[in-house]
């Protein structure tokens, strides 16, 4: 079975006739005969929890793949504080530390994100219900006891936006391969919300802030994974790292090797062209849609890259 990747569908075989292939989010027409190189990337998901998707890329270049894994992590967008107005901080952090602390909370993002509207595109004057989402806290500690103010002491105005941290305490269902054992696992360790500070008695922190849609690449606050990698040859065949001592390199999850051998037998025409990559969700958004959102916008910058190429190329035929 195989994911069409940039179409969110799946096929019982590979999306290509003798004519006409799916190549990276657009349709082209080509002779199969003419162009030994062409391919038919597919993606087979091994793995996928709550935080956590495995998959094998296959028949396709690792330049393709590591721009897969460069937009999953820059261009994907999500849902982080933006705007902070600190009306009361007696705290032993000043309001810049604070701030800086409170933009980086991952925010569940998944059934809001797509509806919002860039701050920069929105029409309103400062903030509005399609382009941000309030946040408050006021926390006074009263007690000699000292009080630890955490992201379970955020009010968020929409209730879908929420730490990511709090996103279990309203529902026990979770998503996903997890069995029972697991999901309660995952419930225990999201019970520790993120701690912001630590009031003595007589301390306070109250302030508001508005959370806006944005993306990796214009601040880190944005990106949805807390890690995107891949390997392509978990044997060495192609010699692209050098093992000081064999014996003692340990060896991928994805080898093939016996237990006696260290190393697989060089190959020195040998391609990438087999790619396992592992995304980590931040929580702000489900593996799954990281992925599939990532390939979206691929397939959207390639087709507007084809569309101001076939411009270009009409322009210079007109001029001529």
């Amino acid at each position: 079975m195989y994911l069409d990747p940039f179409a969110g569908l799946v096929h019982q075989k590979p999306y290509c006739t003798e004519s006409v292939r799916f190549d990276f989010g657009f349709l082209v027409v080509f002779d199969v005969k003419k162009m030994p190189y062409a391919n038919q990337p597919t993606v087979t998901i091994t793995e996928m929890t709550e935080d956590i998707i495995k998959m094998v890329l296959e028949e396709t270049d690792l330049s393709v793949t590591n721009a897969i894994r460069r937009t999953m992590i820059s261009e994907v967008p999500t849902i982080a504080i933006d705007w902070i107005q600190i009306l009361a901080n007696s705290t032993v952090l000043f309001d810049e530390f604070l701030s800086q602390r409170i933009g980086l909370i991952p925010f569940t993002s998944d059934e809001v994100v797509d509806r919002m509207v860039n701050n920069r595109d929105c029409t309103c004057d400062d903030f509005c219900q399609d382009c941000a989402v309030e946040l408050q806290l006021e926390v006074k500690c009263t007690d000699d006891v000292t009080r630890h103010v955490t992201t379970a002491d955020l009010i968020s105005s929409n209730p879908k936006v929420v730490a990511v941290t709090s996103r279990h305490k309203n529902s026990e269902e979770g998503y996903g391969e997890e069995d029972d054992l697991l999901r309660k696992m995952n419930a225990l360790m999201w019970e520790k919300d993120i701690l912001i500070v630590k009031l003595a008695k007589g301390q306070e922190l109250k302030f508001r802030a508005f959370a806006r849609k944005g993306i990796g690449k214009e601040h880190a606050k944005w990106n949805p994974t807390c890690g995107v990698a891949f390997e392509y040859d978990p044997d060495n065949a192609f010699r692209h790292t050098l093992y000081p001592i064999k014996e003692e390199w340990p060896k991928s999850e994805y080898s093939e090797l016996r237990e006696d051998q260290y190393e697989a037998p060089f190959d020195p025409s040998g391609k990438p062209r087999k790619f396992f990559m592992t995304t980590e969700s931040s929580g702000a958004l489900k593996p799954e849609n990281i992925v599939l959102t990532g390939l979206s916008v691929l397939k959207n910058k390639l087709s507007n890259l084809q569309t101001q190429l076939s411009h270009e190329i009409q322009a210079d035929v007109l001029t001529i």
